[in-house]
């Protein structure tokens, strides 16, 4: 009697498995591409997966193969090196950092692995920024492993994306499917060069774990599909691939504590790679949309019950730059921000990466409650160079402001890095100077640390980082959450404003 109830068991379960492939493998996509012109032809033959009938584990098996085989040759290796100059070791380095009394130097080769994806037959390729930053020299691996110099056509440091393009015609392209149809639970392919060239175009199974992640620390603009198809070191630019053969995503990062994968990838949709990618090849560089606000808090539930409010989501807006696209508008301080273009906003994160992903001149409508009323307000989006707000501070106000962090901050140079044992795609700035009797220093933080985020806010530069503490500051917030990188640790520490 168990034999035969185990036997029923199998059977429904293998049934499952079947019913499960087939809707699986239904065609969810509806990619659009651009006909523009000035626009590189990219490849819009979609190859369904529902094309092939599975009505076996070898059909399924064969599917999987196909896809494979047709996505693999628009697949790159690319390798860099990078000449860079270090100061002699001495046992006081890391004390003195740029001190010119270390200042023997010499030189050593830098080499770098990357993926990236072929989108045109003309010979352009997607890959990440940070696959390609700071290299001197640039060669694609193709599919038959033959070798060629890439020049950078565009990068966008902000996505962490980047355009190459090779002096070849008529390259395998892969087509681009539609990131906003992604389903949690789709079954997807990962295909790039883990660990070692000589691993060149792995291809790992697995599904779409979650969409939409966001506050990973990783860029400015983040809004990551997560897999937990196997994804290494090397993989980064590579494709994230649909049953149907289309690009979904160019796998960018992994969360783990090891440096090797632990099941939780992530990747860049292919929707935001289409926008900046096209912005890169036509003018050069991506312009983002600028509407004039600043976080003043998240709705939780607390501030939900409050407000009288029955879900959480939205925040709170904390300033309103003046002569802005939001003041001119009629926002106001104390706005509490409900719904974007008629969807309902998560949290500013979120908010900011729809801005940011939009164009200046587009038009939005931003519904707020403002003393228990419901209104909505349309917007018409400008640009505002970040660098030039926070090149804006003066000496005076930034001296101010190290007085009161008790801490001060520079650049992160390669010879830092190095010192610090951090890896050559380690963004932030670092502790150079920090009072002992300061709050800061109490709560942990410490010379030689390197700060890469600031409540949510990414800081590349010294720049950026006080010109996010006064806008905390000027917004009334009393506190931050640093993120903290310390010799490759990553750690978060609160610090007083």
């Amino acid at each position: 009697m168990d034999k035969y109830k185990i036997g029923i068991a199998v059977f429904f379960a293998a049934l499952s498995f079947f019913i499960g492939m087939l809707f699986a493998t239904e065609n969810n996509s509806g990619s659009t591409q651009s006909t523009s012109n000035e626009l590189p032809a990219y490849n819009t033959e979609a190859r369904p997966a529902d094309s092939i009938p599975i009505n076996s584990l070898r059909d399924f098996n064969n599917a999987i193969v196909n896809i494979a085989e047709q996505a693999n040759p628009t697949v790159v290796t690319i390798t860099t090196s990078q000449t860079v100059r270090v100061r002699q070791q001495s046992p006081f380095s890391f004390f003195f950092f740029d001190d010119p009394r270390f200042n023997q130097e010499r030189e050593y080769r830098r080499d770098g692995l990357g993926s990236g994806v072929i989108v045109s037959n003309e010979g352009y390729i997607i890959t990440n920024n940070h696959v390609i930053d700071n290299a001197d020299e640039i060669r694609v691996i193709l599919f038959g492993g033959e070798e060629m110099d890439a020049e950078i056509i565009g990068t966008d440091p902000a996505s962490d994306i980047a355009v190459l393009k090779v002096n070849r015609q008529n390259l395998p392209a892969i087509p681009l499917g539609n990131s906003d149809e992604i389903r949690v639970g789709e079954l997807v392919l990962a295909i790039g060069s883990p660990l070692s060239r000589d691993l060149a175009h792995t291809v790992s199974k697995g599904i779409v774990s979650a969409s939409g992640r966001s506050s990973i620390g990783l860029n400015a603009y983040e809004n990551y599909i997560q897999t937990d198809a196997a994804i290494n070191p090397g993989n980064s630019g590579g494709a994230l691939i649909n049953l149907d053969g289309e690009l979904i995503g160019i796998n960018t990062a992994i969360a783990s504590r090891s440096g090797g994968n632990q099941g939780i990838g992530f990747a860049i949709p292919v929707n935001m790679v289409r926008d900046v990618m096209e912005a890169l090849i036509t003018d050069g560089r991506v312009t983002r949309g600028y509407l004039g606000i600043g976080w003043g808090g998240d709705v939780d539930r607390t501030m939900a019950r409050a407000l009288g409010i029955d879900r959480t989501g939205g925040f709170v807006i904390g300033t309103v730059e003046e002569d802005g696209p939001a003041a001119r508008a009629g926002l106001a301080e104390g706005d509490v921000v409900l719904r974007l273009n008629g969807q309902y906003v998560r949290s500013w994160t979120d908010f900011r990466v729809e801005i940011g992903n939009s164009r200046p001149g587009d038009e939005v409508t931003v519904e707020v409650l403002r003393d228990g009323e419901r209104m909505t307000f349309t917007i018409v989006l400008e640009e505002l160079d970040p660098e030039e707000v926070a090149s804006a501070m003066s000496n005076e106000e930034k001296e101010d402001l190290i007085e009161a962090l008790g801490f001060q901050v520079d650049e992160l140079t390669e010879n830092i890095r190095r010192q610090l044992n951090l890896g050559s795609s380690a963004q932030g700035v670092v502790v150079t100077e920090i009072a002992q009797a300061s709050r800061a220093y109490r709560q942990g933080l410490r010379r030689g640390d390197v700060i890469s985020q600031i409540s949510n806010e990414a800081v590349t530069n010294p720049n950026e980082f006080y010109g996010v503490i006064r806008s905390l500051k000027q917004q009334g917030t009393d506190a931050a959450l640093l993120r903290v990188n310390r010799q490759g640790r990553n750690m978060f520490i609160a610090i007083e404003l």
